[in-house]
């Protein structure tokens, strides 16, 4: 019987913002409609999580560090890693039962936030040179893995243009697949914070 499959985020931010709030959301129900299970680990003591991430169906909040919950399982654990080099492939389902990402994956500019988990001695993939937000790195290791499709058979956008009203629009610095009418995959939501930003950001230089 094949094991069942775990991502991991370590949430390396003393805070939780509304972006994060979307990815971890959209992470926890993919992989619950995958059967596979979401950790959200590391959540500082006193961070309370919103009821409404906390209750999503397939999200195990974990205040305990990744290497703590996987202690016995450590040859198992696969750490996604821009560092790494060899790259993420589909025959790696047969080597790692868990999947570990630094977050927040989505910064820009990157800050490596990944050396963090790196000194810990983990096994490291790559998911490829461009930057992903959190969803799409789990959004795409999973494709991977479970769906056993290549990381050079999946389509990408890199770096979109999001219209946030008629006349403006924004460039995203990130990678995300692509759905089958080419749009790029974000979380529920999140096209209507980028344009809450945006309004903000103009606003800011008025």
């Amino acid at each position: 019987m094949a094991t069942r499959k775990a991502y991991v985020v370590e949430h390396l931010d003393p805070e939780l913002g509304p972006w994060s709030m979307l990815e971890y959301a959209a992470i926890a129900q993919e992989c619950s409609s995958a059967d596979a299970a979401f950790y959200l680990s590391s959540i500082p003591a006193n961070l309370s999580v919103p009821n409404e991430l906390a209750a999503e169906r397939g999200i195990i909040i974990e205040y305990h560090s990744a290497e703590e919950i996987f202690a016995d399982r450590k040859h198992r654990v696969c750490l996604l890693d821009p560092a790494a080099s060899a790259d993420l492939s589909p025959e790696d389902i047969e080597i790692f039962d868990i999947f570990l990402f630094g977050g927040i994956l989505g910064d820009d500019p990157p800050r490596d936030r990944t050396s963090e988990l790196r000194k810990k001695g983990y096994q490291g993939r790559n998911l490829g040179p461009v930057q992903m937000t959190t969803d799409t790195a789990v959004r795409v290791t999973r494709t991977v893995i479970q769906g056993q499709v290549p990381l050079n058979e999946i389509t990408y956008l890199d770096h979109p243009e999001i219209r946030v009203d008629e006349h403006e629009s924004t460039q995203m610095p990130f990678r995300y697949m692509a759905n089958d009418e080419g749009y790029p995959i974000m979380p529920k939501g999140m096209r209507d914070l980028i344009k809450m930003d945006s309004e903000k950001s103009i606003e800011d230089l008025i």
